[in-house]
Parts: structure tokens; C-alpha cells; sequence
């Protein structure tokens, strides 16, 4: 069974994750076969799996590695590649920080010195991409040739990534929470483009800054049965000198699924 438990870290609401194997919202039932090493257990290091098309599946249900705290990634899960992203601090592992303009680092410090607490989650609104990825609750993938949709846990989020060709929309679509999504493969890399965003996004539970001007860029990689790696390009010229990327792992959840989870706006816990 899963648990949620809220706590407060510098005045922010936080929701961390805890599973247990020994009971399950639903009866044990065999998903697509799951290699398994001699002793029975998941061969994370198996082969990945790949569609009728060629193409690796990243179907399955997911969830983060280590992103709650700084340095606590180990060698083995990122040997090279750009700095871990973290849930709290998305910069935890950049050296030298962000390449903050002027006006989003006073903004990321107002935000910071208000305890987090107009942070979109703790107000039961979308928590955006980059929360998304670096949060502890799992998220499910569903592929399909033409469209991956990916179901986050947390906050019951519902994400679309359009793999049929398709452009993105003009530069007058209305902005989204979670913006609009446009993936091709690169050999076994599926790359997304994300943009037409809301202005005045949180990247992580400190506030650093997104703004309506940002393009995302993940490069999705399934680097073996059990595990994958997203690496995220965030260029915001409103926000920031340059663009810069931070990576996040992914390791698979195999014979599980997800568990209701409503957060109703201005909810209040007593």
C-alpha cells in the first residue's frame, strides 16, 4: 500500500512518496513478461524493449531516482551526462548555479523567502514539466505509434506528446500548463519539444523561474530494461543568460500501478 505524507520544509507542502511491496491497491497481475535474474528479480539490466515499428518502448510505469536531496545520486546511475536535477532545488548539482538574469533571481529569492507558498502544488494547480519529472510519486507511459501520454500520479496530471508530425502551434495558441508537445525519434532517442507555456512557471519547490518565453527540449532514453534517462534542455531567454540541462532517472515499476490521487484547489488540511 502507498502512503502520502505531507511535511514542511522551509514553509513549502510537499508530497513524498512511500511504497510498500507487502500490500497493493490492486491484486497482483502479470503485465508484459518482466526479465528476471536467476533469483527471481527484475533484470533492470536487461535489454530494452522495442514496438512492431523498431523503436524502444518506453511504455510502463515509472519513477524518479534520487531527486529529493543533493548528492545523493550515486556514479552508477548517472556516470556521465549533465548534473541530476532535484525536486526541492532543480540546480542542486550545478556548479556555480544558474545563469539567472537579473530579474528572475530576484524573483526566485521573493519566491524563496516566502516559504514556497504560492508554489502552483500547494495550491492543488499543475506543478508543470520539470516537477513532474523530478517528484516522487510514479507516472505511467502509454505509447503509441502516433502519441505517448504520459499519467502522473501526483495531482492525477495527464500530459500529451504528439509523435505524428505534426508542427507546433503558432505563436498565438494559447498558453498551457504544461504547453504543447512535439516528439520525433533520433535513432533510439525520443525527443520532445515543449513550448507555448504559461508565464510565470516554478520549476521546482524554491521557485526558480519559467516564463512564457521558454522552449523545452527532453531527450527521453531508455537506456535499459529497468531504467531510462531524461535529459532536459531549458531555453528561456526571459529567464536566463543561455540555455542550460539538467538530467533526470527514471527506474521501472514493474506489476504495479497507479493510485488515485485528488488534490482539490484551496484545500485545507487541518
Amino acid at each position: 500500500m502507498k502512503t502520502f505524507l505531507r511535511v514542511g520544509l522551509s514553509g513549502a507542502v510537499l508530497t513524498v512518496l512511500f511504497a510498500s511491496p507487502l500490500l497493493a491497491q490492486w491484486p497482483l497481475h502479470p503485465t508484459p513478461p518482466v526479465p528476471r535474474t536467476t533469483d527471481g528479480q527484475p533484470h533492470l539490466d536487461a535489454p530494452i524493449p522495442r514496438t512492431a515499428e523498431g523503436k524502444p518502448d518506453l511504455s510502463g510505469l515509472w519513477e524518479g531516482v534520487n531527486t529529493f536531496g543533493a548528492g545523493q545520486t550515486p556514479a552508477t546511475e548517472t556516470p556521465d551526462g549533465p548534473p541530476v536535477a532535484g525536486f526541492l532545488n532543480v540546480a542542486q548539482n550545478i556548479e556555480g548555479g544558474l545563469p539567472l538574469r537579473p530579474e528572475a533571481e530576484a524573483l526566485l529569492t521573493t519566491r524563496r523567502d516566502n516559504n514556497g507558498k504560492d508554489n502552483p502544488e500547494a495550491h492543488c494547480l499543475p506543478m508543470g514539466i520539470m516537477q513532474f519529472h523530478t517528484q516522487g510519486a510514479p507516472r505511467k507511459i502509454i505509447q503509441t505509434p502516433d502519441l505517448i501520454v504520459i499519467l502522473y500520479e501526483a495531482s492525477m496530471g495527464i500530459r500529451q506528446i504528439f509523435t505524428d508530425g505534426r508542427s507546433p502551434p503558432s505563436d498565438d495558441a494559447h498558453p498551457w500548463w504544461y504547453g504543447y508537445s512535439v516528439g520525433r525519434w533520433e535513432d533510439d532517442t525520443l525527443v520532445v519539444e515543449t513550448a507555448g507555456l504559461r508565464d510565470g512557471g516554478w520549476l521546482d519547490v524554491f521557485g526558480t523561474p519559467l516564463t512564457d518565453a521558454a522552449t523545452l527540449t527532453e531527450h527521453f532514453r531508455r537506456v535499459s530494461y529497468g531504467r531510462m534517462q531524461i535529459d532536459i534542455t531549458i531555453d528561456d531567454p526571459k529567464a536566463y543568460t543561455r540555455p542550460w540541462t539538467v538530467r533526470v532517472n527514471q527506474r521501472i515499476m514493474p506489476e504495479q500501478e497507479l493510485i488515485e490521487f485528488v488534490c482539490l484547489e484551496n484545500q485545507r488540511f487541518g
